[in-house]
Protein backbone atom coordinates (compact mmCIF):
# COMPACT_ATOMS: atom_id res chain seq x y z
CA UNK A 1 0.00 0.00 0.00
CA UNK A 2 1.48 3.40 -1.18
CA UNK A 3 1.39 6.18 0.87
CA UNK A 4 -1.14 8.02 -0.88
CA UNK A 5 -3.86 5.15 -0.44
CA UNK A 6 -2.68 4.48 3.44
CA UNK A 7 -3.54 8.15 3.60
CA UNK A 8 -6.74 8.34 2.18
CA UNK A 9 -7.68 5.08 4.13
CA UNK A 10 -7.08 6.61 7.36
CA UNK A 11 -9.27 9.65 6.20
CA UNK A 12 -11.81 7.64 5.43
CA UNK A 13 -11.74 6.06 9.17
CA UNK A 14 -14.71 6.97 11.18
CA UNK A 15 -12.96 9.03 13.96
CA UNK A 16 -11.88 6.63 16.77
CA UNK A 17 -13.71 7.16 20.66
CA UNK A 18 -11.19 6.57 23.45
CA UNK A 19 -12.06 5.05 26.33
CA UNK A 20 -11.49 7.56 28.68
CA UNK A 21 -14.01 9.74 26.38
CA UNK A 22 -16.47 7.06 26.75
CA UNK A 23 -16.17 6.58 30.27
CA UNK A 24 -15.73 9.89 32.01
CA UNK A 25 -16.05 13.30 32.17
CA UNK A 26 -18.85 15.45 31.58
CA UNK A 27 -19.24 16.17 28.30
CA UNK A 28 -18.48 12.91 27.22
CA UNK A 29 -19.17 10.96 24.25
CA UNK A 30 -22.36 8.60 24.39
CA UNK A 31 -23.83 5.30 22.94
CA UNK A 32 -27.35 6.19 22.10
CA UNK A 33 -30.23 3.69 20.72
CA UNK A 34 -31.47 4.71 17.54
CA UNK A 35 -35.24 2.95 16.00
CA UNK A 36 -34.82 2.86 11.99
CA UNK A 37 -37.74 3.53 9.90
CA UNK A 38 -38.69 -0.17 9.55
CA UNK A 39 -38.40 -0.54 13.91
CA UNK A 40 -35.10 -1.86 13.76
CA UNK A 41 -33.10 -0.97 16.77
CA UNK A 42 -29.37 0.09 15.89
CA UNK A 43 -26.71 1.87 18.26
CA UNK A 44 -24.60 4.77 17.28
CA UNK A 45 -21.94 7.13 18.57
CA UNK A 46 -22.77 10.15 19.94
CA UNK A 47 -19.28 12.30 19.58
CA UNK A 48 -18.15 14.97 21.74
CA UNK A 49 -19.15 17.61 19.62
CA UNK A 50 -23.39 16.17 19.46
CA UNK A 51 -22.77 15.80 23.30
CA UNK A 52 -21.91 19.70 23.65
CA UNK A 53 -25.08 20.60 21.38
CA UNK A 54 -27.28 17.91 22.63
CA UNK A 55 -26.37 18.56 26.51
CA UNK A 56 -25.79 15.00 27.21
CA UNK A 57 -24.69 14.55 31.07
CA UNK A 58 -26.92 17.61 32.09
CA UNK A 59 -28.80 17.00 35.31
CA UNK A 60 -32.15 15.42 34.32
CA UNK A 61 -35.39 15.70 36.62
CA UNK A 62 -35.18 15.04 40.17
CA UNK A 63 -37.45 12.15 41.49
CA UNK A 64 -41.28 13.07 41.06
CA UNK A 65 -44.50 12.36 43.12
CA UNK A 66 -45.72 11.28 39.55
CA UNK A 67 -44.16 9.93 36.35
CA UNK A 68 -44.44 10.57 32.94
CA UNK A 69 -43.88 9.53 29.11
CA UNK A 70 -41.03 10.55 27.37
CA UNK A 71 -41.72 13.68 25.38
CA UNK A 72 -40.50 11.33 22.76
CA UNK A 73 -43.32 8.92 22.97
CA UNK A 74 -47.03 10.61 22.32
CA UNK A 75 -49.64 8.21 21.89
CA UNK A 76 -53.18 9.76 22.02
CA UNK A 77 -56.68 8.26 21.76
CA UNK A 78 -58.67 9.32 18.85
CA UNK A 79 -61.48 11.44 20.13
CA UNK A 80 -64.79 12.37 18.46
CA UNK A 81 -68.43 14.06 20.33
CA UNK A 82 -69.20 10.51 22.26
CA UNK A 83 -66.16 8.25 22.11
CA UNK A 84 -62.41 8.09 22.25
CA UNK A 85 -60.57 5.50 20.27
CA UNK A 86 -56.77 3.62 21.49
CA UNK A 87 -54.09 3.62 19.37
CA UNK A 88 -53.85 -0.24 18.89
CA UNK A 89 -51.43 0.43 16.35
CA UNK A 90 -48.79 2.34 19.27
CA UNK A 91 -48.96 -0.41 21.99
CA UNK A 92 -46.79 -2.83 23.00
CA UNK A 93 -48.25 -6.49 24.10
CA UNK A 94 -51.92 -6.93 25.55
CA UNK A 95 -52.22 -4.11 28.37
CA UNK A 96 -53.62 -1.05 27.26
CA UNK A 97 -52.61 2.07 29.49
CA UNK A 98 -55.20 3.36 31.82
CA UNK A 99 -55.16 6.67 30.23
CA UNK A 100 -54.93 5.22 26.81
CA UNK A 101 -58.17 2.77 27.40
CA UNK A 102 -61.51 3.91 24.94
CA UNK A 103 -64.18 6.01 25.90
CA UNK A 104 -67.61 6.00 25.31
CA UNK A 105 -70.15 8.45 27.24
CA UNK A 106 -73.87 8.47 26.63
CA UNK A 107 -74.07 11.88 28.40
CA UNK A 108 -69.97 12.89 29.54
CA UNK A 109 -68.13 11.51 32.51
CA UNK A 110 -69.28 12.74 36.38
CA UNK A 111 -67.58 13.66 38.84
CA UNK A 112 -68.45 11.36 41.97
CA UNK A 113 -67.23 11.62 45.42
CA UNK A 114 -65.90 8.09 46.16
CA UNK A 115 -66.44 9.03 50.52
CA UNK A 116 -70.20 9.80 49.24
CA UNK A 117 -70.77 6.88 46.86
CA UNK A 118 -73.29 4.16 47.09
CA UNK A 119 -74.62 1.15 45.73
CA UNK A 120 -78.22 -0.56 46.25
CA UNK A 121 -78.98 -3.63 45.48
CA UNK A 122 -82.73 -4.48 45.89
CA UNK A 123 -86.05 -6.22 44.68
CA UNK A 124 -86.25 -9.58 44.82
CA UNK A 125 -83.89 -10.43 47.26
CA UNK A 126 -84.39 -11.34 50.81
CA UNK A 127 -82.42 -8.35 52.46
CA UNK A 128 -81.54 -5.40 50.40
CA UNK A 129 -78.48 -3.82 50.98
CA UNK A 130 -76.68 -0.32 50.56
CA UNK A 131 -73.26 -0.76 50.24
CA UNK A 132 -70.00 2.13 50.50
CA UNK A 133 -66.77 2.19 48.91
CA UNK A 134 -65.27 1.47 51.94
CA UNK A 135 -67.75 -1.73 52.49
CA UNK A 136 -67.12 -3.16 48.69
CA UNK A 137 -63.22 -2.95 49.75
CA UNK A 138 -63.76 -5.30 52.89
CA UNK A 139 -64.86 -8.44 50.62
CA UNK A 140 -62.41 -10.64 49.18
CA UNK A 141 -60.92 -8.86 46.54
CA UNK A 142 -60.25 -10.74 43.06
CA UNK A 143 -58.15 -9.51 40.18
CA UNK A 144 -59.03 -10.51 36.56
CA UNK A 145 -57.32 -9.60 32.89
CA UNK A 146 -59.81 -8.70 30.28
CA UNK A 147 -60.98 -6.39 27.25
CA UNK A 148 -63.89 -4.56 27.31
CA UNK A 149 -65.33 -3.81 23.32
CA UNK A 150 -68.11 -1.35 22.21
CA UNK A 151 -70.45 -3.78 20.22
CA UNK A 152 -70.41 -0.67 17.31
CA UNK A 153 -66.21 -1.48 17.09
CA UNK A 154 -65.76 -1.38 13.09
CA UNK A 155 -65.00 0.95 10.40
CA UNK A 156 -64.27 0.52 6.84
CA UNK A 157 -64.90 3.36 4.55
CA UNK A 158 -61.61 4.41 3.20
CA UNK A 159 -58.13 2.82 2.52
CA UNK A 160 -56.33 5.37 4.84
CA UNK A 161 -57.46 4.27 7.86
CA UNK A 162 -55.56 2.75 11.27
CA UNK A 163 -56.16 0.34 13.28
CA UNK A 164 -57.18 2.84 15.89
CA UNK A 165 -59.79 4.11 13.61
CA UNK A 166 -61.10 0.76 12.53
CA UNK A 167 -61.20 -0.81 15.87
CA UNK A 168 -59.86 1.05 18.21
CA UNK A 169 -62.91 0.92 20.71
CA UNK A 170 -61.58 -1.78 22.34
CA UNK A 171 -58.90 -2.03 25.20
CA UNK A 172 -57.69 -4.19 27.97
CA UNK A 173 -56.81 -3.62 32.09
CA UNK A 174 -56.35 -6.07 35.06
CA UNK A 175 -59.28 -5.06 36.96
CA UNK A 176 -59.56 -5.65 40.48
CA UNK A 177 -62.99 -5.85 42.49
CA UNK A 178 -65.33 -8.28 44.10
CA UNK A 179 -67.35 -10.66 42.79
CA UNK A 180 -71.42 -9.71 42.31
CA UNK A 181 -72.03 -13.21 43.57
CA UNK A 182 -70.08 -12.30 46.61
CA UNK A 183 -72.41 -9.43 47.38
CA UNK A 184 -75.41 -11.36 46.12
CA UNK A 185 -74.96 -13.82 48.80
CA UNK A 186 -75.15 -11.04 51.21
CA UNK A 187 -78.07 -10.12 49.99
CA UNK A 188 -80.06 -13.46 48.71
CA UNK A 189 -81.55 -14.00 45.30
CA UNK A 190 -85.58 -14.74 45.83
CA UNK A 191 -87.20 -17.63 43.87
CA UNK A 192 -87.69 -16.50 40.07
CA UNK A 193 -84.89 -13.80 40.24
CA UNK A 194 -83.74 -13.96 36.47
CA UNK A 195 -83.01 -10.78 35.72
CA UNK A 196 -81.21 -7.74 37.45
CA UNK A 197 -81.47 -3.79 36.08
CA UNK A 198 -78.17 -2.42 36.78
CA UNK A 199 -77.70 1.28 36.55
CA UNK A 200 -74.89 4.18 36.09
CA UNK A 201 -75.12 7.58 37.99
CA UNK A 202 -73.99 9.59 34.58
CA UNK A 203 -76.63 11.93 33.86
CA UNK A 204 -78.20 9.85 31.61
CA UNK A 205 -79.04 6.95 33.93
CA UNK A 206 -77.45 4.51 31.29
CA UNK A 207 -79.45 0.68 32.54
CA UNK A 208 -79.46 -2.37 30.85
CA UNK A 209 -81.00 -5.60 32.19
CA UNK A 210 -78.47 -8.47 33.21
CA UNK A 211 -79.37 -12.24 33.22
CA UNK A 212 -78.61 -13.65 36.59
CA UNK A 213 -77.08 -16.47 35.32
CA UNK A 214 -73.95 -13.81 34.08
CA UNK A 215 -74.37 -12.21 37.66
CA UNK A 216 -73.49 -15.15 39.34
CA UNK A 217 -70.56 -16.47 36.95
CA UNK A 218 -67.98 -14.28 36.27
CA UNK A 219 -69.47 -10.40 36.58
CA UNK A 220 -66.95 -7.72 39.06
CA UNK A 221 -68.29 -4.95 40.38
CA UNK A 222 -64.64 -3.14 40.07
CA UNK A 223 -63.21 -0.03 41.74
CA UNK A 224 -59.27 -0.57 39.99
CA UNK A 225 -57.89 -0.62 36.81
CA UNK A 226 -54.06 -1.51 36.09
CA UNK A 227 -53.04 -1.28 39.54
CA UNK A 228 -54.80 2.03 40.56
CA UNK A 229 -58.02 3.21 41.20
CA UNK A 230 -60.36 2.64 37.86
CA UNK A 231 -60.15 6.38 36.06
CA UNK A 232 -63.41 8.72 35.75
CA UNK A 233 -63.64 7.63 32.48
CA UNK A 234 -63.95 4.50 33.12
CA UNK A 235 -66.66 4.48 36.16
CA UNK A 236 -64.46 6.33 39.39
CA UNK A 237 -65.46 4.96 41.58
CA UNK A 238 -67.29 1.80 40.77
CA UNK A 239 -68.17 0.31 37.49
CA UNK A 240 -69.86 -3.32 36.43
CA UNK A 241 -67.93 -5.48 34.83
CA UNK A 242 -69.05 -8.19 32.69
CA UNK A 243 -65.82 -10.22 30.76
CA UNK A 244 -66.11 -10.91 27.07
CA UNK A 245 -69.50 -8.74 26.84
CA UNK A 246 -70.22 -6.29 24.92
CA UNK A 247 -69.38 -2.76 26.42
CA UNK A 248 -72.75 -1.03 27.08
CA UNK A 249 -73.63 -3.53 29.40
CA UNK A 250 -70.16 -3.04 31.74
CA UNK A 251 -72.38 -0.24 33.31
CA UNK A 252 -70.10 2.79 34.28
CA UNK A 253 -70.69 4.88 37.74
CA UNK A 254 -72.83 1.87 39.06
CA UNK A 255 -75.37 3.12 41.94
CA UNK A 256 -78.44 0.55 41.58
CA UNK A 257 -78.65 -3.54 40.71
CA UNK A 258 -82.78 -4.55 40.52
CA UNK A 259 -83.21 -7.89 40.70
CA UNK A 260 -86.17 -9.24 38.58
CA UNK A 261 -88.16 -11.92 36.77
CA UNK A 262 -87.28 -10.46 33.23
CA UNK A 263 -85.63 -7.31 31.25
CA UNK A 264 -87.09 -4.36 31.87
CA UNK A 265 -86.84 -3.26 28.09
CA UNK A 266 -84.96 -0.22 28.39
CA UNK A 267 -84.28 2.57 25.65
CA UNK A 268 -80.40 0.90 25.77
CA UNK A 269 -81.67 -2.18 24.43
CA UNK A 270 -84.65 -1.51 22.50
CA UNK A 271 -84.22 1.33 20.33
CA UNK A 272 -80.18 0.99 20.82
CA UNK A 273 -77.89 -2.04 20.53
CA UNK A 274 -80.11 -3.89 18.68
CA UNK A 275 -79.49 -5.02 14.83
CA UNK A 276 -81.42 -6.14 12.39
CA UNK A 277 -80.93 -9.84 10.82
CA UNK A 278 -83.14 -11.22 8.02
CA UNK A 279 -86.49 -11.95 7.16
CA UNK A 280 -86.95 -8.35 9.03
CA UNK A 281 -86.33 -9.58 12.12
CA UNK A 282 -83.88 -7.39 14.93
CA UNK A 283 -81.75 -9.48 16.97
CA UNK A 284 -81.91 -8.53 20.90
CA UNK A 285 -79.20 -9.23 24.27
CA UNK A 286 -76.81 -10.19 21.57
CA UNK A 287 -74.02 -9.87 24.56
CA UNK A 288 -71.08 -12.06 23.86
CA UNK A 289 -68.57 -10.38 21.38
CA UNK A 290 -67.67 -12.78 19.06
CA UNK A 291 -63.82 -13.53 18.00
CA UNK A 292 -61.55 -11.09 15.92
CA UNK A 293 -58.05 -10.08 15.17
CA UNK A 294 -56.53 -7.21 13.40
CA UNK A 295 -53.11 -6.49 12.58
CA UNK A 296 -51.52 -3.47 13.66
CA UNK A 297 -48.20 -3.93 12.25
CA UNK A 298 -47.75 -3.52 9.22
CA UNK A 299 -50.70 -0.81 9.07
CA UNK A 300 -51.66 2.49 7.70
CA UNK A 301 -49.49 4.82 7.79
CA UNK A 302 -46.52 2.79 7.95
CA UNK A 303 -43.84 2.17 5.86
CA UNK A 304 -42.29 -1.43 5.45
CA UNK A 305 -39.03 -2.44 3.62
CA UNK A 306 -38.19 -5.37 1.12
CA UNK A 307 -36.86 -8.40 3.48
CA UNK A 308 -37.97 -9.85 6.73
CA UNK A 309 -40.74 -8.41 8.90
CA UNK A 310 -42.49 -9.18 12.06
CA UNK A 311 -46.42 -9.12 11.19
CA UNK A 312 -48.09 -8.85 14.74
CA UNK A 313 -51.48 -7.87 15.85
CA UNK A 314 -54.23 -8.54 18.32
CA UNK A 315 -56.78 -11.18 18.87
CA UNK A 316 -59.74 -11.59 21.41
CA UNK A 317 -63.04 -13.37 22.16
CA UNK A 318 -65.54 -12.91 24.41
CA UNK A 319 -66.89 -16.73 24.56
CA UNK A 320 -63.19 -17.86 26.11
CA UNK A 321 -59.57 -17.87 24.57
CA UNK A 322 -58.28 -17.66 21.31
CA UNK A 323 -57.19 -21.47 20.25
CA UNK A 324 -55.53 -20.02 17.22
CA UNK A 325 -54.56 -17.09 14.90
CA UNK A 326 -54.00 -17.80 11.11
CA UNK A 327 -52.16 -15.03 8.35
CA UNK A 328 -52.45 -14.86 5.29
CA UNK A 329 -49.55 -12.78 3.17
CA UNK A 330 -51.17 -13.53 -0.38
CA UNK A 331 -54.43 -12.37 -0.08
CA UNK A 332 -56.38 -15.84 1.69
CA UNK A 333 -55.01 -17.79 -0.94
CA UNK A 334 -53.27 -19.69 1.47
CA UNK A 335 -52.75 -19.55 5.08
CA UNK A 336 -50.21 -19.80 7.99
CA UNK A 337 -50.26 -20.60 11.52
CA UNK A 338 -49.08 -17.19 13.97
CA UNK A 339 -47.38 -17.47 17.68
CA UNK A 340 -49.57 -16.95 20.22
CA UNK A 341 -48.28 -14.77 23.08
CA UNK A 342 -48.39 -16.45 26.48
CA UNK A 343 -50.35 -16.95 28.43
CA UNK A 344 -53.38 -16.91 26.51
CA UNK A 345 -56.42 -16.06 28.86
CA UNK A 346 -59.67 -16.26 28.79
CA UNK A 347 -61.81 -13.68 27.00
CA UNK A 348 -58.62 -11.24 26.70
CA UNK A 349 -56.71 -9.77 24.31
CA UNK A 350 -54.16 -11.95 22.74
CA UNK A 351 -50.56 -10.81 20.97
CA UNK A 352 -50.05 -12.71 18.13
CA UNK A 353 -47.06 -12.71 15.59
CA UNK A 354 -45.72 -14.07 12.22
CA UNK A 355 -42.19 -13.97 11.15
CA UNK A 356 -42.70 -13.10 6.73
CA UNK A 357 -40.24 -12.89 4.51
CA UNK A 358 -41.25 -10.09 1.68
CA UNK A 359 -39.78 -10.02 -1.66
CA UNK A 360 -41.18 -6.48 -2.62
CA UNK A 361 -44.06 -7.41 -4.62
CA UNK A 362 -47.81 -5.85 -4.26
CA UNK A 363 -49.64 -8.07 -1.72
CA UNK A 364 -52.42 -8.46 0.32
CA UNK A 365 -51.92 -9.35 4.59
CA UNK A 366 -54.77 -10.42 6.51
CA UNK A 367 -55.34 -12.31 9.62
CA UNK A 368 -58.15 -14.45 11.21
CA UNK A 369 -58.90 -15.98 14.75
CA UNK A 370 -60.56 -19.03 16.14
CA UNK A 371 -61.37 -19.16 19.66
CA UNK A 372 -62.30 -22.02 21.39
CA UNK A 373 -65.70 -22.75 20.77
CA UNK A 374 -64.44 -23.10 17.42
CA UNK A 375 -65.99 -19.96 16.48
CA UNK A 376 -63.58 -18.88 12.72
CA UNK A 377 -63.81 -15.07 12.39
CA UNK A 378 -65.95 -14.53 9.25
CA UNK A 379 -65.14 -12.05 6.47
CA UNK A 380 -67.69 -9.22 5.89
CA UNK A 381 -69.17 -11.18 3.37
CA UNK A 382 -70.09 -13.98 5.15
CA UNK A 383 -71.43 -11.50 7.76
CA UNK A 384 -74.02 -10.20 5.26
CA UNK A 385 -74.56 -13.53 3.69
CA UNK A 386 -75.58 -14.36 7.22
CA UNK A 387 -77.42 -11.36 8.58
CA UNK A 388 -78.48 -9.85 5.73
CA UNK A 389 -77.11 -6.67 3.98
CA UNK A 390 -78.94 -4.15 6.19
CA UNK A 391 -77.12 -5.67 9.19
CA UNK A 392 -76.47 -2.37 10.94
CA UNK A 393 -73.16 -1.25 12.91
CA UNK A 394 -73.47 -3.62 15.64
CA UNK A 395 -70.78 -6.75 16.61
CA UNK A 396 -69.51 -6.46 13.48
CA UNK A 397 -66.21 -8.19 13.60
CA UNK A 398 -64.86 -8.92 10.12
CA UNK A 399 -61.54 -10.36 8.79
CA UNK A 400 -59.34 -6.81 7.95
CA UNK A 401 -56.99 -6.84 5.13
CA UNK A 402 -54.16 -4.58 4.40
CA UNK A 403 -52.54 -3.67 0.77
CA UNK A 404 -48.75 -3.51 0.54
CA UNK A 405 -47.36 -1.69 -2.32
CA UNK A 406 -44.06 -2.20 -4.01
CA UNK A 407 -43.03 1.13 -2.41
CA UNK A 408 -43.89 -0.11 1.16
CA UNK A 409 -46.61 1.93 1.75
CA UNK A 410 -49.60 -0.23 3.61
CA UNK A 411 -53.18 1.04 3.10
CA UNK A 412 -56.32 -0.44 4.56
CA UNK A 413 -58.56 -2.49 1.60
CA UNK A 414 -62.20 -1.49 2.37
CA UNK A 415 -65.21 -3.38 1.39
CA UNK A 416 -68.79 -2.94 0.70
CA UNK A 417 -71.55 -5.01 1.42
CA UNK A 418 -74.86 -3.36 0.37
Amino acid sequence: MDSKTAAAGKMERPSTISRRLLLGGAATAAVALLQSGFGQTIQTAITQADAARGGVRQPGPLPSTLGSRSPFEQPAKLPSDTSSRTPLQNLYGSITPSDLHYERHHSGVPALDPAKYELLIHGMVDNPLVFSLSDLKKFPAVSRICFLECSGNFRGSKDTLTPQEICGLTSQSEWTGVLLSTLLRETGLRNGASWLLAEGGDAALMTRSIPVDKALDDAMIVYAQNGEAIRPEQGYPVRLLLPGWEGNCNIKWLRRLELCDQPLMTREETSKYTYPVKDNKIRQFSFEMDARSIITFPSFPQQVEKGWIEIRGLAWSGRGKIESVEVSTNNGKSWQAATLATPVLSKAHTVFRYLWQWDGNETVILSRATDETGYLQPSLQQLAAARGKDMGGYHLNPITAWQIRKTGEVLFVPEKWK
